[in-house]
Formats: structure tokens, sequence, C-alpha cells
């Protein structure tokens, strides 16, 4: 086994209550004029004001910046990015789901460059970060994007989506408080949830996978199958909100230094030209990606079955694989999250365009155990749309 390079959030509190650290971090840094980017529901029930309130009382001065939306495009980033070089902030916290961090993350690293987003995207961008910028605390309400523990911030472009990418981006800190989930509604439980499985499975078997990567996500998958169904039909269970909370939290550090592949790169061009949800893209897609390369990783998924409860010594390593397709497909459709592109409303027409920006994913297709070229993704693609997982790849 080659060498593996692990990079980890400075410093991470996590369990309930775990909020009541922000003032003293916010301390740490000598800031007065601090912004909070988070999303507008967060605004409207609470949630922001329990945040923000004792910052205000202790005197600090405290911007919000509600222009947050799922899947956020090019042009969002770039008018907050345009917004916080013309204040003079001395730290950004994010506050939310995937999105409010992406943009926290940007916010508090390009405020620190010339010129726009789009010179450092991933596919097209010609220039390199150069600056940390703000310092930055990013505390998630949804249990799902692992957003606070990454280094990488996504954005939606005309019909896919990339991202920035550096080490700059990793947070000074993150809060992970199961506590400030328990206002998610059922649908965005089960979407963010099964996105932070996703991250582990795709860890997991990710050519970059490592003892250590595998063992954060195989931990992240019994967390979250043990506890996911339940999190969807009672938002108010707290077990079942912490299992999540605490599972979202390791998959991000498994997936971060391990990476994500096929799935994901898929995902992307769903997100891109038909604006469904990154959980709900990773979802769709994830039994038919997993069951069409499961050949190349067969023993792999024979762990997976086991993390995700299901009882698995009287079958072969392969029947394993199988059934552990079987389960993913289960659990989605448990969760209430449609099991097809045609349930979306894609049409079959739109497969080809699919395919030709999945191609394009290169940074995810290299994680991949099996190599996934134009007509293998043409091949997911149709079985997703189709509903029937396509035979395995030898």
């Amino acid at each position: 086994m080659t060498p593996s390079k692990h990079v980890f959030t400075p410093l991470s509190y996590t369990g309930w209550g775990s909020l009541q650290y922000l003032l003293s971090e916010v301390k740490k840094h000598g800031a007065r004029n601090i912004l909070v980017i988070t999303d507008p529901v967060l605004v409207d029930i609470g949630v922001v004001k329990k945040v923000v309130s004792p910052l205000e009382d202790a005197g600090y001065h405290v911007s919000i910046y509600s222009e947050v939306v799922p899947e956020p495009p090019l042009a969002v980033g770039e008018t907050l990015v345009a917004y916080t070089k013309r204040e003079a902030f001395d730290l950004v916290i994010g506050l939310g789901g995937g999105s409010a961090l992406d943009l926290a993350k940007l916010a508090a690293v390009l405020s620190a460059h010339e010129g726009t987003i789009e010179r450092y995207l991933n596919l097209s961008g010609t220039h390199q970060l150069t600056e940390k910028g703000l310092p930055k605390l990013l505390i998630p309400t949804t249990s799902g994007t692992g957003s606070e523990v990454t280094n990488i911030s996504v954005l939606s472009l005309e019909h896919t989506k990339d991202v920035v990418t550096h080490d700059y981006l990793i947070a000074d800190a993150a809060i992970v408080d199961p506590e400030l989930t328990l206002t998610l509604p059922k649908k965005v439980t089960a979407a963010t949830g099964v996105d932070a499985l996703t991250h582990a499975v795709e860890a997991y078997v990710s050519v970059y996978a490592n003892p250590v990567t595998n063992g954060l996500a195989l931990q992240a998958i019994r967390l979250i199958s043990r506890s996911i169904r339940q999190a969807v039909a009672d938002g108010g269970d707290k077990q079942a909100r912490m299992d999540m909370s605490y599972g979202s939290y390791i998959a991000g550090l498994a997936f971060f230094n391990a990476g994500v592949a096929g799935v994901h790169a898929l995902a992307y061009p769903l997100g891109g030209q038909f604006h469904i949800s990154h959980g709900e893209s990773n979802a769709v897609l994830l039994p038919y990606v997993m069951g069409y390369i499961r050949n190349s990783c067969q023993q792999q998924m024979a762990d997976i079955l086991s993390a995700l409860g299901i009882e698995a010594h009287h079958l072969s390593v392969e029947e394993a694989s199988k059934e552990c397709v079987n389960e993913l497909h289960r659990l989605v459709k448990d969760v209430g999250i449609p099991s097809t592109l045609e349930e979306f409303g894609i049409s079959e027409n739109a497969l080809e365009s699919l395919t030709a920006d999945g191609v394009k994913q290169k940074r995810l297709l290299d994680r991949s155990p099996l190599p996934l070229l134009e007509e293998d993704i043409r091949q997911i693609y149709t079985a997703a749309f189709k509903g029937v997982v396509a035979a395995p790849k030898p």
C-alpha cells in the first residue's frame, strides 16, 4: 500500500450542545465585525437568532447574509464574494446546509483574491489560490454534506457543477451540534442523510482508501444506516439525530481523505441540468453505480453490507456484494426518495447530455475502483432511468 496523506479540520466540536463553544472560538480570532452566511429559512425559524444573539450580547457586530439558494449557481457565489470584499469583515461564520457552508468558505478565501470565482474553478479555471483569507467557523444544520470538514466548495454551472478546492478552504473550526438538526424537514433529512451515506460508501471503495479512512467510513455507515429511517420518521428522536450528525461528520472526514467517485461524478450533471438536490442526485444513482462496479470491489461491498446491519455470514462474497446493492435500493425507497430518473421527470432523451457532462468529471471518476468510460456512464444513466440495475461490468 502506498503512503497516504490525511488532512483534518484543525479543531472540531461535536455532540449535543456543542454550539456553546462558538463564543470562545470567536474570541480566539480577535474579530469584531462578523459575517454570518446562512440559509433564509434558518432566519425565519429562529435558528440564526439562537446563534447570533450570544455574539451580539458580547458586543460583536454581526451582519447576516441570507441570499443563499440550494445548489448555488456561480453568479450567487460571485455576488457574495463581491459583497464580502466591499465590507471590512474580520471573520466569516457559515451556518446551514452544504450550500451555505460552501459559500462561506468561498467568501472567506476569495475575499483576499483578485478577480472572480470563475478563475479558480477546477475544470475551467486558470488561477491558483494564494491566500488563506478570513478566518472561518462552520456550523452545519444538516447531517449530510460534510462541508464543514472539507476543502471543497461546489457551484452549479449551466449544465453541470464545478468546484473550487484548496486547503485554504478548510475551516478554522467546525461546530457539529445535532440539536441544530431538529428543525430539518423529512425530505431534507432523507436527502442529506443518503448524501452522507454515499460519502462513506464511496470513500470505502475509493482507489485512495486506506485503513484510516476505512475505519471512518464503516463507522459512518453503521451510524447512518441504523438511524436514518427513524430520523426521517421522527425528527425529534434525539438519539437518531445524534447518530446522523456523527455519521455525517465522520463520513466527511472519510471522503475528504479518500475521495468520492462515480456516484458524485454522475450526480453533478443531474443537479446542473435539472436542479435536483445534491442529496437526491446521489441517492437515486447510488444503487445503480454500485451495482455496475461491484465486481471491482466485491469484498468492500460485503463489508459495507455488514455495516448496513445485514447479516451476511451465510453469503459468498459475490452474493453479499449483490445483496449490498439491494439493501441500498431498499434504504433509498424507505426514506421516500424516488428511485429512478423518470420519477424525477427526466426524459430518456436527456441521457446523452447527462453522459456528455458526466464524462467531464475526471477529478471524481479517477477515484473509481472500476474505470468508468463514456459507454459505462451511459449504461448507468440508462439503468437509473429504467429502474433496473445494469449487469455488473466484468
